[in-house]
């Protein structure tokens, strides 16, 4: 019998360690990591404060070199950049002299093979391109406004937009929702959702948000504290599209339960060690 074809990768740590500083100052953030994302999956790293999720994360995007192992991305070393990546953060950092047109099509101007067609296209088929966008996320009309014209909840929607105008293969999201109110947040979920949906990148997603891992994620990665290491790594099996009511029946609290229990575990342990 055949074996089953191993899905393609499209981000890989190997043994992969991040130290800060050096000799007594030096700092580990990351022990050995081995953590393989195949391509289209939406893998959420949950876990304490300072357990090393946005390290990983900044391994992934070539902002961080690891201290030992190594990182492939895109079946290279990450710093060949062979991936095209899309990243939004928990401030949405739009420039205020662009209206939101022009920052969601900033990512264009710079990545190929979009950047030597930008000056010929940026009124037609790439305006287009980002008009589509923003009406996908609710923000049709919105286009010609500037950033200090729409609200914190609107500003990540058309956040989202940018990260995914360039059509990246992998969408590298920290903490983008954890300045908002619960509503918009939900609200962002389900955008979000409809959006890796409809063009389905890789999804990396660093939250402290039980309930937002298991609304959006296929598999949940549990951190232990610094030096952050995976306790646990266990895919979502609810069914899709998922609805905010879903996240109230007895198998999804159950589910954010036992990722809470982990957590609570790994840091008594971790403050134990830390004691003695």
């Amino acid at each position: 019998m055949q074996a089953a074809a191993q899905p393609r990768l499209a981000a890989e740590l190997s043994q992969a360690s991040v130290t800060f500083g050096r000799g007594a100052n030096a700092v580990p953030a990351l022990s050995e990591t081995t953590l393989r994302i195949p391509d289209g999956e939406f893998l959420a790293l949950v876990g304490p404060s300072g357990c090393g999720k946005s390290t990983i994360l900044r391994l992934v995007s070539g902002l961080v070199q690891p201290s030992s192992g190594a990182v492939i991305v895109g079946g290279r070393e990450v710093a060949a950049k062979a991936l095209r990546l899309g990243m939004a953060f928990q401030n949405p950092t739009m420039l205020p002299w662009m209206t939101i047109e022009q920052n969601v099509m900033l990512p264009l101007k710079i990545v190929e093979p979009f950047r030597s067609q930008f000056r010929k296209e940026k009124r037609g088929s790439f305006r287009d391109r980002a008009h589509a966008l923003l009406a996908q996320v609710g923000l049709q009309g919105f286009a010609g406004k500037y950033p200090w014209q729409l609200s914190g909840g609107m500003l990540q929607r058309a956040n989202l937009c940018r990260a995914l105008i360039h059509e990246p293969r992998m969408l590298l999201l920290d903490e983008p929702f954890g300045a908002l109110d619960q509503f918009t947040r939900e609200e962002l979920w389900a955008i979000l959702q409809e959006l890796w949906l409809t063009h389905r990148p890789t999804v990396l997603l660093v939250t402290h948000d039980l309930r937002e891992a298991g609304f959006l994620a296929s598999r949940i990665c549990v951190m232990s504290a610094r030096p952050g290491r995976i306790i646990d790594d266990s895919p979502v099996a609810f069914a899709r599209p998922r609805s905010i009511a879903m996240t109230f029946e007895p198998g999804f609290v159950a589910l954010n339960q036992r990722l809470r229990e982990l957590i609570v575990d790994a840091r008594s342990a971790q403050a134990i060690a830390g004691s003695h």
